[in-house]
């Protein structure tokens, strides 16, 4: 029989949940009768979110922290435990991007979407890991397309999603005895402000539009996707037919994707 999950009175705590998918993700789980431990840097935005949250019946502790700091994840993630309870899930879903040429990237601005992308999620990760081996939880982590194939002019973001699903693929090993399971899910374009704080290769916001290839997705339908995925413990995700067509493309005709997702995104990086 496959394992399903039931996330009723659990506690589900999610990262970057005053965004987009965040919080349509608090509002899928909380539906569900789960307790959330909402983390955003955006600290009000938490805040906000939890009380429309209690509006509905949902019990949540809102927490503004920086997980690129490793002390400030393990004091918001006992935080939680402390109010809510062991923590039965993690999703790892904050994060950052770029659009903008390697030639032209200062490193700062790897380091800062590695920051966000890889080390928030590590941290968060080992912090909450004792906690989810007494529950047999599960990790979740919002990765990318990008962190399956090659993206034009976002190679630190696609080499920070790709840190992120080699973290959590062997990791996944190593607690399968513990009876922690593990997803990596993989949106495609998605219709949040998230694109909006795209940095530029100075550290700034940037100024390139961003291109999309595919039907935009809505932060409701990636957050139901992930909560199904999450029922079934799936171990990866990929949500959208231009996604599963990048996977399989890129896996199968390597020059031929490269070819096709260059010609789609090259147009961005052109002032």
């Amino acid at each position: 029989m496959f394992k399903r999950r039931d996330f009723k009175n659990k506690v589900v705590v999610i990262t970057g949940a005053a965004g987009g998918i965040g919080s349509a993700l608090a509002v899928r789980f909380g539906a569900a009768g789960a307790r959330l431990g909402l983390l955003d840097l955006d600290g009000d935005g938490a805040s906000s979110l939890a009380k429309k949250l209690s509006l509905k019946g949902v019990k949540s502790r809102a927490v503004g922290v920086d997980i690129t700091d490793e002390k400030g994840c393990r004091g918001a993630i006992n935080e939680v435990i402390s109010h809510l309870g062991e923590i039965d899930l993690l999703i790892n879903n904050a994060g950052l991007t770029h659009r903008s040429a390697f030639a032209t990237t200062e490193a700062k601005v790897y380091e800062q979407v590695m920051a966000v992308n890889f080390f928030g999620t590590l941290y968060c990760t080992q912090t909450a890991l004792a906690s989810l081996v007494a529950q047999k939880g599960m990790i979740i982590a919002i990765s990318s397309i990008a962190g399956l194939a090659p993206l034009y002019g976002r190679s630190g973001y696609a080499a920070s999603k790709h840190a992120i699903n080699g973290l959590l693929g062997s990791l996944r090993c190593e607690l399968q005895p513990d009876g922690v399971d593990v997803m990596i899910a993989c949106p495609s374009f998605t219709a949040t402000n998230f694109s909006f704080k795209a940095l530029d290769g100075d550290g700034a916001i940037t100024a390139h539009p961003q291109s999309t290839v595919g039907r935009v997705a809505t932060p409701q339908a990636v957050a139901a996707a992930i909560y199904e995925g999450a029922v079934r413990c799936r171990r990866l995700l990929v949500l959208s037919p231009a996604g599963i067509a990048s996977l399989w493309v890129s896996r199968l005709c390597p020059a031929l994707y490269e070819r096709l997702m260059t010609r789609s995104l090259a147009s961005e990086l052109k002032r």
